[in-house]
């Protein structure tokens, strides 16, 4: 029991835990973080545009979407839209933790989104153009949290979260096409 305590006291630096109580302005960032911050704010700023847009898309088609027939549509379309609010959300806090700024300008958001925005008319194209942007979204995240691996947990953690959200997403559009 001694051995392994002594053990894992070796594999801890107690140096470096400690020295986190110091630069307390860099809040969540300690000395032992491993990734290159500023290229992830930039990977999560683009992926807050994707979101913002996505949220607009989403937002658009349950507006536009007439019919009687076409309720249950609507309601899957608002439910994605205030989903992927909640992983704007969740981008625009770690950007913050991470000494970031989101990035909502509005100018930009386009440019700098993975998903394009869409305005069809059509419920048949409405859910076809959902279906692209949350596999482009998907695929977005399965690269950012490859070239993230483990040097950000909490980041790459997050992204699995949000991906996982738009695997469903994918899913429940791809369902509507049938």
């Amino acid at each position: 029991m001694i051995k392994a305590k002594n053990e894992l006291k070796k594999s801890i630096d107690i140096d470096a835990i400690r020295s986190a109580a110091k630069h307390l302005d860099d809040g969540a960032v300690t000395v032992g973080y491993q990734a290159d911050r500023k290229k992830i704010i930039a990977m999560l700023n683009n992926a807050l545009a994707t979101e913002l847009v996505c949220v607009l898309r989403y937002k658009r088609h349950y507006y536009t979407a007439i019919g009687l027939q076409n309720g249950p549509i609507k309601a899957e379309f608002l439910q994605h839209a205030m989903e992927e609010q909640g992983h704007a959300n969740l981008l625009a806090e770690r950007i913050v933790q991470l000494n970031g700024k989101p990035d909502f300008n509005p100018a930009t958001l386009v440019n700098r989104s993975h998903a394009e925005y869409d305005d069809s008319a059509s419920i048949k194209d409405m859910i076809k153009a959902n279906l692209i942007a949350e596999r482009v979204a998907i695929e977005a995240y399965r690269q950012m949290i490859e070239q993230i691996g483990e040097k950000d947990p909490t980041t790459s953690h997050m992204l699995v979260g949000i991906m996982a959200k738009e695997e469903e997403h994918a899913d429940d559009m791809r369902d509507l096409m049938a």
